[in-house]
């Protein structure tokens, strides 16, 4: 079950409570106090707002100018195209307006709730529950990996500070080897907080009270985060995957698709997948496969195809190219295959991590001698599993199809299954160069000076509200404010 109570009327339930709170004198506190009107927010309404807003804004978002995933990282990473209005992404055009509300959004709307849960769950507090503390502080470094993999330098040690007791109104901006030292160090706080049979925990939208999978997510996550930054700090990196693939028992990790990090959409609105509510309740039929990747997919002859598209009137799966113009773009209308059912339908899963991308990083972690094992047997059980994903098996050729197990082949077929996590996806690209995308369509019509965006622009209330710090992450990023600075963690 998604939603107990949407977010928005848990924002009214407490702002009635705050009201009714504050109408009452010394002497009538206790006569008006009322159980229906709360004066505070338990974690159990607040982790589900939390969990909803993030990944909603995550996967994409119904808000035009809101819509990083679809209007933006899976049109780079060419798993989508537009037929019309390409200055909405596809063209490498990004608006003031996008940057700046992801970046309030994610900040306000998810890191508020999960610090609110972390202050009021922890050691010392009045409500001390490790697992909704465990729990918020893997939501939380998500959502950090997020920024920080967005934009570089962010406000990480000074975030989420402006009701501390020593409020913090202008953040100062970590370096992005600060930030993910952090996150990895909380990941694993947060798997030791975590207690299978521990106190349990309400307003688990995701994995519905299973502190297990909750655990095992943390330890993936971990995973992912160390693997990202293997090539600026091997040897961390290398300590880290060994400790976690080392002892099962003590980080446990994903060993099926059942354990996938998702949201699960449902029928009721607005509960809804979030594509659905774009592409079906508000009608927008924008997007197309790209040509990119369906001619990829059909020169393996990979079925995933016919879950990711829609067959055109032909019969057949056909994309068209990114970046076009919309007077081209739009004579493909009656070809180009539009985005399959099982990702428009609106109980389809909003996905952050499987099994899948987990066993593509253990294959690239063996082939770059981080772990031992093999990296044939992850890399075969990864397209496996990308496959059960969606009730399919590979066909009987399509392994020696794929040939020999290298690290291009391993980031090619993860940036298949990455299907609809174009922001992942993306990072990914722009971490190591893989796959690499065929040149432009000569008829394309491409901003950025033609180059695919390395980073989000910080927003320019960041300019305003905290001008001396944003010039100082300026600095740690190492180039200018624009989409053509790397990086950290890029290898290339």
């Amino acid at each position: 079950m998604r939603n107990i109570l949407n977010h928005k009327t848990i924002w009214m339930t407490a702002l009635a409570g705050i009201l009714t709170a504050s109408s009452c004198t010394k002497d009538f506190d206790e006569m008006n106090t009322s159980p229906n009107n709360p004066t505070a927010l338990g974690p159990q309404y607040l982790l589900p707002t939390g969990i909803e807003t993030a990944i909603d804004r995550y996967w994409g978002h119904r808000t035009r100018f809101e819509r990083i995933n679809i209007d933006a990282a899976e049109l780079y990473v060419q798993h989508l195209t537009r037929n019309i209005y390409s200055n909405e992404g596809d063209d490498y055009t990004v608006s003031p307006a996008l940057v700046a509300n992801n970046w309030k959004g994610f900040y306000n709307d998810s890191q508020l709730n999960f610090q609110r849960i972390i202050t009021m769950s922890g050691e010392g507090s009045a409500t001390p529950n490790p697992n909704y503390e465990g729990v918020a502080i893997v939501m939380r470094t998500w959502v950090f990996s997020l920024l920080t993999d967005l934009y570089g330098a962010i406000p990480y040690n000074d975030a989420i500070k402006g009701t501390a007791d020593a409020p913090i109104y202008t953040p100062k901006y970590d370096p992005m080897d600060v930030v993910y030292a952090g996150m990895l160090n909380d990941l694993k706080m947060a798997n030791e907080k975590l207690v299978v049979g521990g106190p349990a925990i309400a307003g688990d939208i995701m994995y519905g009270g299973d502190i297990l999978k909750w655990k095992k997510f943390a330890n993936s996550l971990r995973l992912r985060l160390a693997n990202r930054q293997a090539a600026k700090k091997p040897a961390e990196s290398k300590a880290i995957m060994a400790e976690i693939v080392g002892d099962a028992a003590k980080f446990p990790i994903f060993t099926s698709n059942a354990d996938n990090a998702q949201l699960n959409g449902t029928a009721v609105l607005p509960s809804n997948n979030e594509w659905n509510q774009v592409m079906k309740q508000d009608g927008r039929t924008d997007w197309n496969i790209s040509k990119t990747l369906a001619d990829k997919m059909n020169a393996l002859g990979d079925t995933r195809i016919t879950v990711f598209a829609n067959a055109n009137k032909d019969g057949k799966y056909e994309g068209h190219p990114n970046g076009l113009p919309d007077a081209i773009a739009t004579t493909y209308l009656a070809t180009s295959s539009t985005i399959g059912d099982a990702f428009t339908k609106a109980e389809a899963p909003e996905v952050i991590m499987t099994f899948a991308e987990l066993n593509f990083i253990l294959a690239e972690a063996a082939l770059d001698g981080e772990i031992t094992g093999s990296a044939k047997t992850y890399f075969d059980a990864g397209v496996a599993a990308s496959f059960a994903q969606y009730g399919l098996t590979p066909p009987a050729a399509f392994l020696s199809k794929l040939g020999a197990v290298t690290r291009e082949k391993v980031l090619e077929q993860k940036w298949v299954s990455l299907f609809g996590q174009g922001v992942e996806a993306w990072a990914e690209w722009r971490r190591t160069g893989f796959p690499v995308f065929p040149a432009p369509d000569p008829r394309a019509v491409l901003q950025n000076g033609g180059i695919l965006p390395t980073r989000f622009p910080y927003p320019n209330s960041e300019y305003s509200l905290n001008a001396e710090s944003v010039k100082a992450g300026e600095g740690l990023n190492g180039g200018p404010n624009d989409m053509k600075t790397k990086l950290w963690w890029a290898e290339k």
